[in-house]
């Protein structure tokens, strides 16, 4: 009697019931734990949710890589291809470690019942501007032919950020030590008796002007300066994926007004709307960042695009100064913030103890 040969493709998939079960258990197990949390704050399921994708995006960028095989290949040729870009590759690096350290962290602080707007902060910026220029850039970009139905499911990405910012924003801030006299003092001190903010403007100015003249570089300014600069330090500038281009002028019409906004924050006080932003404004620029340097010197795009060896050093100074400045900003106003705070009355007895 012959026996017929085994199907095997068939077995192993019916074999994939067995995690399929394990992992659905556990899932009934935990919707019945996170039940107070999300109650308590909706935004715990997106946290949860979202640290789900960033492993996805992990292994994609991993496969695509040529660390890992098999897994994603199907997704990213027939689900979105963009993904497979430089560009992309980077921006599922940045959310597979960044963006999921900083989903378990704000869950983490939610279960506990404690804050977490700072974190909340930098994510909203980080997030906001990964969609920002990676969804624009799919469509005028030269992948703008590629574009499949889960495409539009990304777009719904973009009612994330303006739903958490709200409920971010409205989070009360942490308390500060900081009295009313403690900020009288600290506000009436001038920018040169502050050596730390008066370097920060100085920073300021500059990478405004070097926000500037990479806006005009990518809006194809015809001077000596512009066709130096895209040609021999960020070639990158030219690639037809359209992300570099998108991502410069995001620069120009948000950075650059930022820079100039926060210079005058840091020289005339009370303006409390600059730590918030600031932390906004860290996020979005070092997600830029990462994805930026990386792109430009990633196998993945053209060689011609590429940062050329011999300037690899002036780009990767003066882009990784342009991540950190932001950072150091909002580290300066999340360490002494008596300065961005409204001057508050002095009490009775503090004024007669001044007096005396």
């Amino acid at each position: 009697m012959d026996i017929p040969p085994l199907a095997g493709k068939t077995a192993a998939m019916s074999l994939g019931a067995l995690p399929v079960s394990y992992a659905l258990n556990h899932i009934s197990a935990l919707s019945h734990l996170s039940h107070g949390e999300i109650t308590y704050d909706p935004l715990y399921a997106v946290f949860v949710i979202f640290s789900f994708t960033s492993v996805v995006d992990l292994v994609i960028a991993l496969q695509e890589d040529g660390y890992m095989a098999g897994l994603m290949d199907f997704y990213t040729k027939e689900g979105e291809p963009y993904l497979r870009t430089a560009h992309g590759i980077f921006i599922c690096y940045w959310d597979g470690t960044v963006h999921y350290l900083l989903y378990l962290a704000m869950a983490g602080a939610i279960r506990k019942r404690k804050r977490y707007r700072n974190l909340g902060l930098y994510w909203l910026g980080s997030f906001a501007m990964s969609l920002l220029v990676f969804l624009p850039g799919n469509i005028l970009g030269k992948y703008s032919s590629e574009i499949r139905p889960a495409f539009f499911l990304a777009i719904l990405y973009m009612l994330v950020p303006c739903w958490a910012g709200v409920r971010i924003f409205s989070q009360s801030c942490a308390p500060t030590s900081c009295t009313p006299d403690m900020v009288q003092e600290e506000q009436n001190k001038g920018l040169l008796q502050r050596p730390a903010d008066l370097t920060l403007v100085m920073y300021l100015i500059l990478a405004a002007f070097f926000t500037l003249f990479r806006g005009l570089v990518v809006l194809d300014c015809p001077t000596d300066a512009c066709f130096i600069y895209i040609y021999q330090y960020e070639p990158y500038l030219r690639d037809p994926v359209a992300y570099p281009k998108l991502q410069m002028l995001m620069y120009l019409f948000y950075a650059l007004p930022f820079y100039c906004l926060a210079a005058y924050a840091l020289t005339f006080p009370g303006c409390s709307w600059l730590p918030d932003w600031a932390l906004v404004f860290a996020g979005a620029i070092g997600q830029a960042q990462f994805s930026h340097m990386g792109a430009s010197m990633h196998l993945r795009t053209p060689f011609t695009y590429r940062v050329p060896e011999d300037t690899w050093t002036t780009f990767f100074l003066s882009n990784m100064l342009f991540a950190l400045g932001p950072h150091l900003l909002a580290f300066r106003c999340l360490w002494r913030p008596a300065f961005f705070m409204r001057a508050q009355p002095l009490a009775p007895q503090d004024q007669s103890k001044k007096q005396q």
